[in-house]
């Protein structure tokens, strides 16, 4: 029998130098005459348990009831008794003395003393832990006795530790033997190793070594009476010295104490078995062991169940012990939800506990149960997560966002709910600063792109909103070639007004990154439109933009004269919106849909043809390079967007590529440039234009926009790309003839006749017909061949 226990010991392990553990410190209690240690594997890091019993001789009692307790712990397993992962047994040789020692390795656990000290729980918070407690040891000791018709023997505080999750767990099984009471020829002790066990814990009739009115007693007898003084010890708070101190009942709670005494029942037979003292509906009856129950049979419950269950969970768990809460109901809770068990309104209930933790612990806990919830298929699931993602977003790498979690999150801005959309956009604002470049560029744009025409306006006003808040996170050839696209092209011409208000907030916010060129012929022009919105929010939000805008051109030219920087970006004005923008709309739960706007009244009347001829001339002659560069990029930017509806469209836009004014041809300003009849020139005016030797076309044009007027010819000339010339609605139009008429033949005069010949210019040296055949106030002036006249007019000579 000797041998072969010894060899169950030390069949998982030939040594210590072979134990796979680390032995660490030790506790400063354990049961009976061993040492219990802090220990740690080898291969992983992770804690456990480790056991010590050392004996001086080989036959030594407690070593041989030591290697019972190894033999039961390897054999009997129960959530509710410790686990068993490794054992071994060295003898160690001291000159003439031999010393044997037995290994056991546990799952890490502490002694339940320690454990109570620790916790420091007062009042109703501890007597629900001791309840939960005693329903767990209360369940091992009934395994025992009913299922197995075993006798531990030494059920008592030093007995009983506790796991890092606080559940209490049975041990110390030296003395655990069969009972044998249906051999009624058995006469010797039936517990061969209840020596081990203190007087003051047996019964009467162990203290008496009464074998035969034991084997006639239940199975649950005598440990029935240990899990009294189990109970004993600790509502007194102290261990048990003697057995007169168990009829001391003050400490017990009073639903417990019918219950306590049936346990201590002077006779066996009529001692309370363990399972019955389950049924204590009244003590084990509280929050903390109702939820820890729930949970332990979650599988069991149906849906309407579990989510009333977990509905309620969040306010429970406040008035539960937060220690118990974090170390015991938050693992269940992330296991249940990890393995597909719990409801989604368990998830509120995991992120507000996981609130209490730590960042380290928040990180190790809960972090890794929430980045596996988003491979969920249940939507319900996925709606909870995107609701909450700000409260654990922070604490995600990049590399899981980036890897794991975005590429699940991206399957929302397809879903046919727009709910689903809306959040998975919303999402965004937490997620996207943790993704790469490559992800930001070539996954995340393109839905965004989708969204800023999605069916749903909310969306399109929030995507629009998200796109600016994220420019900062796109490098600047990305930020280059979308933000003005997105915000002009789209957002300023959408139908839903707090869509243009959104684009124009957008614009403001990254002002930062446009230079003065797109400022000027991209930015300004798409937002001096919406001064005459006939949405006022966005009336408004479009003159703030053009102040802002203009003022920093207006910074940037000051400081460019003066030589501090070229005229390079935006970025010496700090615009009031930048930063983070608000969502424009909350929810889609009010099912907003597009607003029916008419359309807006168009821009007939443009710029006056001199202003306009003398900037052009002016940029054109300051930065020429910059000027054409920056134009057949403008060009190729808005050729593939789709061509904008007419004028008579409802978005309110008109046909704004091909020219603001085109589809006016009535209504010409005073900015018609075909000639018509000239009136007979008075004989010193005609003196004048000989002298000056230039041809004159209508005596009542201005002398500047006509002498500007070639040189708008030629700089349209050169930026013109194909039919889509955004600014052709401000450029003058070209002449509609050749340049016959400017080279007109010079009429003779003599120095006395013409004052201005000292002055006059250079004679040309092409030949042209006379302007006028005659001096006379009647003679009739020679027609301008210019092309086809489109105002028929006769004049008073003809």
């Amino acid at each position: 029998m000797f041998k072969f226990l010894k060899g169950v010991v030390a069949g998982s392990g030939t040594g210590l130098k072979d134990l796979p553990y680390n032995i660490g410190d030790p506790y400063p209690s354990a049961w009976g005459s061993w040492s219990h240690f802090r220990g740690t594997s080898k291969d992983d890091g992770s804690p456990v348990s480790i056991f010590a019993l050392s004996g001086n001789n080989a036959q030594d009692g407690h070593l041989a009831a030591g290697r019972n307790g190894v033999k039961r712990l390897r054999t009997v397993r129960h959530p509710n008794i410790l686990s068993f992962l490794h054992s071994t047994e060295v003898e160690t040789h001291d000159g003439s003395t031999t010393k044997v020692t037995i290994y056991i390795v546990t799952e890490p656990v502490m002694p339940l003393s320690d454990k109570i000290k620790e916790l420091g729980l007062k009042a109703t918070q501890r007597d629900e832990y001791f309840a939960l407690g005693l329903h767990q040891i209360g369940k091992a000791v009934s395994f025992l006795n009913n299922d197995c018709k075993l006798v531990h023997g030494n059920v008592c505080l030093a007995s009983v530790v506790v796991t890092p999750t606080l559940d209490w767990k049975l041990h110390a099984f030296d003395v655990l033997s069969e009972f044998d009471g249906s051999n009624e020829s058995a006469s010797g002790p039936m517990l061969p190793y209840e020596w081990l066990v203190g007087t003051q814990y047996k019964p009467m009739e162990m203290v008496k070594s009464d074998w035969v009115a034991i084997r006639k007693s239940p199975p649950w007898a005598i440990d029935s009476w240990g899990l009294g003084c189990l109970i004993y010890e600790l509502f007194s708070g102290s261990k048990l010295a003697k057995t007169e101190e168990l009829r001391n009942t003050v400490g017990i709670p009073k639903s417990l104490l019918p219950d306590y005494q049936r346990l201590l029942s002077s006779m066996p037979s009529r001692r309370l078995n363990t399972s019955k003292l389950l049924e204590n509906g009244e003590y084990f009856q509280n929050k903390l062991v109702d939820t820890i129950h729930f949970m332990d049979i979650l599988n069991l419950k149906d849906s309407v169940e579990k989510d009333t269950f977990f509905r309620k969970l969040p306010n429970v768990a406040e008035q539960l012990p937060r220690e118990i809460v974090l170390k015991k109901l938050l693992p269940l809770l992330a296991s249940s939800l990890e393995f597909g068990s719990a409801a989604a309104p368990a998830l509120t209930a995991l992120l507000k506990m996981g609130s209490w933790l730590s960042t380290e612990d928040f990180s190790v806990k809960v972090l890794p149960t929430i980045v596996k919830l988003f491979a969920s298929n249940d939507r319900a699931i996925r709606v909870s997560l995107l609701q909450h993602v700000d409260q654990f977003g922070e604490s995600m790498s990049g590399q899981i966002v980036d890897e794991q979690v975005y590429p699940h999150v991206a399957t929302g801005f397809a879903d046919t709910s727009a709910f689903l959309r809306e959040l998975t956009l919303k999402s965004m604002l937490v997620l996207a600063p943790k993704l790469s470049q490559r992800t930001l560029s070539g996954s995340l744009l393109k839905y965004l792109s989708k969204l800023q025409v999605d069916e749903e306006p909310a969306i399109r006003t929030n995507t629009t909103i998200l796109l600016g808040n994220i420019a900062t996170y796109l490098n600047e050839g990305t930020r280059k070639r979308v933000l003005i696209n997105a915000f002009t092209v789209r957002a300023l011409r959408d139908t839903f007004p707090p869509a243009r208000g959104a684009g124009i907030v957008a614009l403001c916010a990254t002002s930062t990154t446009y230079d003065d060129t797109e400022i000027a012929t991209r930015i300004l022009p798409n937002i001096v439109v919406l001064t005459i919105d006939q949405d006022s929010d966005v009336r408004s939000k479009a003159f703030q933009a053009v102040e802002q805008f203009l003022q920093i051109l207006k910074q940037n030219y000051e400081k460019t004269n003066a030589g501090e920087i070229g005229a390079t970006g935006g970025a010496s004005a700090i615009p009031e919106t930048a930063g983070l923008i608000g969502w424009a709309m909350s929810s889609l739960t009010l099912k907003g849909k597009p607003l029916e706007q008419a359309p807006l009244a168009s821009s007939s009347s443009a710029p006056s043809l001199a202003a306009a001829a003398s900037n052009a001339t002016s940029t054109a002659t300051e930065a020429p390079s910059v000027k054409a560069s920056h134009h057949t990029r403008s060009n190729s930017d808005f050729t593939d967007q789709p061509a904008p509806p007419s004028p008579t469209s409802t978005d309110g836009w008109g046909d704004a590529e091909n020219g603001i004014s085109e589809g006016h041809e009535s209504d010409k300003d005073g900015w018609d440039l075909e000639p018509l009849d000239e009136p007979k020139p008075s004989p010193a005016l005609a003196n004048i234009q000989a002298a000056q030797k230039r041809p004159v076309s209508q005596s009542s044009r201005p002398s500047a926009a006509t002498s500007s007027r070639p040189k708008i010819s030629t700089v349209k000339a050169a930026v013109k790309s194909e039919d889509d010339d955004l600014w052709g609605s401000i450029a003058a139009p070209p002449p509609a003839t050749t340049s016959r008429p400017l080279n007109l033949k010079k009429t003779v005069q003599s120095d006395d006749e013409d004052p201005w010949a000292a002055i006059a210019a250079p004679p040309p040296t092409t030949r042209a017909k006379p302007l006028s055949s005659g001096r006379g106030r009647g003679a009739k002036p020679a027609a301008l061949k210019l092309g086809a006249q489109r105002i028929n007019r006769t004049s008073s000579g003809m």
